[in-house]
């Protein structure tokens, strides 16, 4: 066992046991990331901070079920508690407007091509990925970042396959524009400081 697998399994004990100071160190530690991936899903930054909020008292609360599998799986098990909390919140207060393409108009997801980020800062993708609308953005989240199948995001928010794939579909058009966008305009604005 490694130094942070003890670590974290002492943390996980503690918190257990009801101790504030351990759940203050967990606060601090994952909160970041925590919010990282709430933002994600969710726009407005009170909604994030309550989501968070409803996400920890789950997190402390349910602690004592949770099944320590080596490093990371805190983290991981922490950060499905966080999006299904958003999906949660999305459902009940987000107008997600979803419509299908025809199946012949939906590309093969093979041969589509995934946004190139590259050379584009993380936090410049996230804005990009936060503002696209909430159906889109949702879909796009659970397929890219939870390795959700169209059939499992389609059960999830009570939609068909079709609309999953249709959504994704047109994530994938509007980051792409996006990206171009933001390409052109840092070519544009390093001429102009080259003059």
């Amino acid at each position: 066992m490694t130094e942070e697998e003890s670590r974290e399994r002492e943390l996980i004990r503690q918190i257990v046991q009801g101790n504030r100071i351990a759940m203050k160190r967990f606060y601090d530690h994952y909160s970041g990331y925590l919010t990282a991936v709430c933002a994600r899903y969710i726009y407005n930054r009170e909604d994030i901070r309550d989501i968070l909020q409803e996400s920890f008292l789950k997190i402390f609360n349910a602690m004592h079920k949770f099944e320590y599998k080596g490093s990371g799986s805190l983290r991981a098990w922490s950060a499905r508690i966080v999006v299904n909390e958003a999906l949660k919140h999305i459902k009940a207060n987000e107008k997600m407007q979803f419509t299908d393409l025809p199946d012949e108009n939906l590309p093969d997801p093979d041969d589509e091509k995934e946004p190139d980020f590259e050379d584009i800062p993380t936090s410049v993708i996230l804005e990009m990925i936060r503002t696209l609308p909430p159906g889109y953005r949702t879909v796009f989240n659970l397929f890219i970042f939870e390795n959700k199948s169209h059939k499992e995001i389609a059960s999830i928010l009570h939609i068909a396959e079709s609309s999953s794939a249709s959504q994704l579909h047109r994530a994938r058009g509007i980051l792409m524009k996006e990206i171009e966008l933001y390409r052109l305009k840092k070519k544009y604005d390093e001429r102009s400081m080259a003059r």
